[in-house]
C-alpha cells in the first residue's frame, strides 16, 4: 500500500503545487494560510465589508463570501471596491453551490471561486439510480460541458479555484456508484480536477470536508494518495471540519480533524467552521498552525529523531478505521470503550467536591453518589490515598509506595516506570499501569529490553507518552512497534500540555490524542498540564472555558470526553452538527443552537443538525439523526435523517416541534442520573 504522505514517523510537510490567489501564494511550502467566511447577507454591502475588516484585522488571509445567485455575485465587485478603497487587499473567495452562472460572474471579479462538485452541476435528489458505464460516461461529458466555461474564465482572468467536496452533498451519481464514502468524496473532486487539467488549468485548491472527523481525515489521505498515483503530484489542500459547531465542542472537533492532518504535514490553508462570528475563527486557526512554525519555510518541525517503520508500510491501514487488537485488563482494552483517567496529583487534599468536577456528585442525605455520563473511570492521585468512601465505579491509581499502603487492592492500582516495573518486588495481581516515554533514550533508540519484558503480561496496561517535540509521531511509532511484535496490552494515551490559554490546550489535546484515536490506537486517555500551565490555568480561571463554576480538572475531564466523542470512540452526550452562519442563513444560528442545546443536551448519542439554509440542509446532515433546517424567512423544515418530516414550521414553535419529533421516534428521555 502506498502511503498517503512521505513520513508517518516525524513531521514533514507534504509538497504541493504553488497556487496564486491574488497576491497571496499558498502551497509549495508557503506558510499555512488562515481564512474565514462572512455571515452577513451578501447584498448587505457595508455589513459584509465591516465583517470582512474585523476578520482581516484578526488575521484572516482570505475572506470567503457566499454568492448563491447572480445578483450576489455581481455585488462582490461593490464589496471588493469598498475594501480596496479602505486599504484592504485581502483576496476574496466566492462561495458557489448550485449556480454555475453566478460562478462565472464571480470569477471575473474576485480572486478565487469555490465550487462544490456535488451540486454545482450534478443532481442531488437522494435517488438511487443504477448507472451503466455508458450512462456514467454520458454524465461526465455533461459535467465537462457545463464546468469547462468556468475553467476557461478562471484561466483567462488568473482566478484561483477551490474544488470543495462535502461528505453530505455528494451527487446521486456518485452516491449510486461509491456510496457515502471517502472514496466517493475523492472521486467527486477528481472528476472536476481532471477536466481542469485537460484545459491546462492548475490554479486549484481542493478540500474534503465532513462533519465526522474520521471520514474527513480518511478522505484527505485518500485524495493525496490518489493524486500522487494518478498525477505524480499534489494540489494544495484546504482543511476543515464542516459544521463543527460552537464553543469547546466546535474547537475540539476541528482540532481532531484538522490537527490530525497537519501532524502529517498535510494542509496548506485552514478554516475552522464555528457557529460564531467569523473573526473568532481566526485565533483558533492560528492556534492550530503555530505548532508547526519552527523554520522560515515551515518544512521542518524540529524534533528528536524517531526511528522509521521496520517495513515499507505501516502495520495498520491509515485509510480505514480499525481499532488495534488488544486483550482486556479489567475494563480496559478488548471491546471496552476507552477509559478516562483524571489527574488529581496536583491537589493537596482530595475531597468529595473534587469528584464532582469529574462527574460524581455525593448526596449526603441519601448517602448516594450520582454519576454522569461523562464521569471519569480512574483518578490518579500520585502519593495520596482517599480518606472517604469512593463511588462504586471509580478506581484509583497511585505511585507504588502509596499503593502498598492501600487496604483495598481491588480499587487501588500502582503505576510504574517501565524499568521500575521490571525490577519491582511487589506488583498488583490485577492491574499494573506502566509508563513508557517513547523514543527518548538517546543512547539506543532501538533498545526495547523493557518492552519485551512487559509484552503480553496479563496485568499490564501500557501508558504511552513522549517528551519529544513531535510527541504524537513518537507514540504512534511505538504503537506500530507493538503491533509488529504482536504485543496486545491495552494502551493509555497520556498527553500533557504546556500551553497557556484554554483554546491552546484544547488544540493540543485534540491534535495529539485525537490523531491516534482516529487511527484505532488507544484504550484510554489521560490529559494533564505541566506544573506551570496548571498554576496559570488555576489563577486565570475567568476565561471562556475556565468559568467560575468550572475548575481546571472539570475542563480537562470534559475535554477528554469530547475528544472521545469527536473520534467516535466513546459516545457520552448529544452531538450537534451546527453550520457556521453565512449570507444564506435564514435565522439566528447562534441563538437557535444555544436554545436547542439547552433542551436536548441530555440525549446521549443523539446527533442533531442545526442548519441555516437548504444548501447546508439534508446534504450536510449526512451524519445526523434529526435535522432543523431553515427553509425560508421564519420557517423551519424538520428532518429525520435525510427524510423531510415537517415542512415550513413557524420558527416560534419549531424547537417544540423538534422535541415532539424526538419523542415520536423514541429518541427522547427525561433527565435522570445514575446513582450508586
Amino acid at each position: 500500500m502506498q502511503l498517503y504522505t512521505t513520513s508517518l514517523t516525524q513531521y514533514k510537510r507534504l509538497a504541493t503545487r504553488e497556487v496564486k490567489v491574488g497576491d497571496l501564494l499558498l502551497g509549495n511550502f508557503h506558510p499555512i494560510r488562515l481564512q474565514t467566511m462572512t455571515t452577513k447577507d451578501t447584498m448587505d454591502t457595508m455589513g459584509t465589508v465591516e465583517e470582512s475588516i474585523r476578520s482581516i484585522e484578526a488575521g484572516a488571509e482570505l475572506i470567503r463570501i457566499t454568492a448563491p445567485s447572480k445578483k450576489e455575485a455581481e455585488n462582490l465587485l461593490v464589496i471588493k471596491n469598498e475594501l480596496r478603497k479602505r486599504g484592504y487587499n485581502t483576496p476574496i473567495v466566492a462561495d458557489i453551490h448550485f449556480t454555475p452562472n453566478a460562478a462565472e460572474i464571480a470569477a471575473r471579479i474576485i480572486e478565487k471561486v469555490r465550487v462544490n462538485p456535488g451540486n454545482y452541476v450534478d443532481k442531488k435528489k437522494f435517488e438511487l439510480i443504477d448507472y451503466t458505464d455508458a450512462d456514467y460516461a454520458e454524465e461526465i461529458e455533461r459535467i465537462q460541458e457545463r464546468f469547462t466555461p468556468l475553467v476557461k474564465i478562471c484561466k483567462e482572468y488568473g482566478t484561483a479555484m477551490r474544488i470543495g467536496t462535502n461528505h453530505g452533498s455528494l451527487s446521486d451519481r456518485i452516491m449510486s456508484r461509491y456510496g457515502d464514502t471517502p472514496m466517493g468524496m475523492v472521486e467527486s473532486a477528481m472528476e472536476f480536477l481532471r477536466i481542469a487539467r485537460y484545459e491546462n488549468y492548475h490554479n486549484i485548491v481542493l478540500s474534503m470536508k465532513a462533519s465526522n472527523p474520521q471520514v474527513m481525515v480518511q478522505a484527505y489521505r485518500l485524495l493525496v494518495k490518489t493524486m500522487q498515483e494518478e498525477f505524480n503530484e499534489c494540489y494544495p489542500l484546504h482543511l476543515g471540519v464542516t459544521e463543527a459547531g460552537d464553543g469547546e465542542d466546535g474547537r475540539l472537533k476541528s482540532a481532531v480533524g484538522i490537527g490530525t492532518l497537519l501532524e502529517d504535514g498535510i494542509g496548506d490553508t485552514v478554516r475552522v467552521s464555528l457557529t460564531e462570528d467569523p473573526e473568532f475563527e481566526i485565533p483558533v486557526c492560528r492556534d492550530l498552525v503555530k505548532r508547526y512554525e519552527g523554520q522560515p519555510d515551515h518544512t521542518v518541525y524540529t524534533t528528536g529523531t524517531v526511528p522509521g517503520f521496520p517495513t515499507s508500510k505501516p502495520t495498520y491501514n491509515p485509510l480505514a478505521y480499525k481499532r488495534r487488537e488488544t486483550f482486556a485488563v479489567d475494563n480496559m482494552g478488548a471491546k471496552h470503550v476507552p477509559v478516562v483517567i483524571a489527574d488529581f496529583s496536583k491537589q493537596n487534599s482530595i475531597t468529595p467536591e473534587h469528584l464532582r468536577t469529574i462527574g460524581y456528585t455525593y448526596n449526603e442525605a441519601l448517602d448516594k453518589w450520582s454519576i454522569s455520563d461523562a464521569a471519569a473511570d480512574y483518578i490518579f492521585t500520585g502519593n495520596q490515598l482517599i480518606d472517604f468512601a469512593l463511588p462504586g465505579t471509580l478506581k484509583v491509581i497511585t505511585y507504588p509506595d502509596t499503593w502498598l499502603q492501600a487496604t483495598d487492592k481491588t480499587k487501588y492500582f500502582p503505576i510504574f516506570q517501565d524499568s521500575g516495573y521490571v525490577t519491582a518486588a511487589q506488583k498488583s495481581n490485577l492491574v499494573n499501569f506502566v509508563m513508557i516515554d517513547c523514543f527518548n533514550d538517546e543512547t539506543d533508540l532501538n533498545d526495547f529490553t523493557h518492552l519485551d519484558s512487559l509484552a503480553n503480561d496479563p496485568t499490564v496496561v501500557l501508558c504511552l507518552s513522549s517528551t519529544n517535540k513531535n510527541a504524537m509521531q513518537s507514540v504512534r511509532r511505538m504503537l506500530v512497534e507493538l503491533q509488529s511484535r504482536d504485543i496486545k496490552n491495552p494502551v493509555i494515551l497520556i498527553t500533557d500540555s504546556n500551553w497557556n490559554t484554554p483554546d491552546e490546550h484544547l488544540i493540543h489535546y485534540g491534535t495529539e490524542t485525537g490523531a491516534l484515536l482516529l487511527d484505532g490506537f488507544g484504550d484510554g486517555i489521560c490529559l494533564g498540564m505541566s506544573a506551570t500551565a496548571y498554576t496559570n490555568a488555576s489563577v486565570n480561571s475567568s476565561g471562556r472555558n475556565y468559568s467560575s463554576n468550572q475548575s481546571v480538572e472539570q475542563f480537562i475531564n470534559n475535554t477528554a470526553f469530547s475528544i472521545l466523542q469527536a473520534t467516535r470512540t466513546r459516545i457520552s452526550k448529544t452531538e450537534y452538527i451546527s453550520c457556521p452562519s453565512c449570507g444564506r442563513t435564514l435565522f439566528d444560528l447562534q441563538e437557535t443552537t444555544a436554545k436547542i442545546r439547552s433542551v436536548t443536551n441530555h440525549l446521549k448519542g443523539v446527533k442533531i443538525a442545526i442548519m441555516g439554509c437548504i444548501v447546508n440542509g439534508p446534504g450536510e446532515m449526512a451524519d445526523a439523526d434529526f435535522g432543523y433546517v431553515g427553509s425560508g424567512p421564519g420557517k423551519i423544515t424538520l428532518y429525520k435523517g435525510k427524510e423531510v418530516v415537517k415542512r415550513n414550521v413557524n420558527s416560534e414553535v419549531a424547537v417544540e416541534e423538534l422535541i415532539n419529533l424526538l419523542k415520536e421516534n423514541d429518541a427522547w428521555v427525561d433527565v435522570a442520573a445514575e446513582t450508586v
